[in-house]
């Protein structure tokens, strides 16, 4: 269930895509084991029982994250099942879910328990999400939840499969959707954050829907932001 992707982070798929208005995304997870053991679960995916004991074999949860204001599936659960951990979202996120119990906000600045290994952005001035992308210093992972997606050109059928052309979720490449393109309504705050992300050293980009991109990671984000930078 875990899969090793660099230097202390492993990824992980969920069981079964989740149904959003018709449209079927795949999920992905990622664990990265802090320098004091700890585990760090980036937008997790369901929780089952050989997902439990995968995580069980590498350390203790001790950081439950989740990274914009539409990843909220399985935080509850993931919650009841490691309450010792922390549960970290953004502000939106907590205000719209009174009954979890959160821990702490998602900000620009790192958490103590992270700061020096894990970075992170707030990118808003989204009309769709706020998003909060992570870099792991070690394996030179960037962490995309929404805002860069991509699916097999096949994924699709119908009219959703003509919908997801145009909104390039089935370009050659993974690339922000068109609909968030337009869903910016506040381009300079935008713009700071992802000149932010683009000085990080990327080598890697993980993504929750679409396959890792494994290479020239810093290359491939210029390309994917090219359309905000200009």
């Amino acid at each position: 269930m875990l899969t090793a992707f660099g230097r202390g982070i492993w990824l992980a798929d969920g069981p079964a895509p989740v149904a959003v208005a018709g449209f079927r995304y795949p999920t992905r997870m990622a664990v990265i084991r802090l320098d004091d053991g700890g585990l760090f679960v980036w937008s997790p995916v369901a929780l089952t029982d050989p997902l439990r004991a995968a995580i069980a074999a590498i350390g203790e949860v001790a950081h439950i994250v989740a990274p914009n204001t539409l990843h909220d599936l399985y935080i509850a659960a993931w919650k009841r099942d490691f309450p010792a951990a922390r549960l970290h979202a953004l502000p939106a996120l907590i205000a719209r879910h009174k009954a979890i119990a959160f821990d702490a906000e998602l900000s620009d600045t790192p958490a103590p328990d992270w700061a020096g290994q894990i970075d992170q952005v707030v990118v808003a001035g989204n009309a769709i999400a706020t998003e909060t992308v992570f870099f792991h210093r070690a394996s030179g992972t960037a962490l995309f939840t929404d805002l860069i997606q991509h699916f097999p050109k096949d994924w699709f059928t119908g009219w959703r499969a003509l919908v997801a052309r145009l909104d390039l979720m089935t370009a050659d490449e993974p690339a922000v959707p068109r609909k968030f393109r337009v869903a910016f309504t506040n381009r300079r705050v935008a713009r700071a954050a992802i000149a932010r992300v683009l000085a990080w050293p990327v080598k890697a980009v993980v993504m929750a829907h679409g396959a890792p991109v494994t290479s020239d990671g810093a290359a491939f984000l210029v390309r994917a932001f090219r359309w905000l930078m200009r």
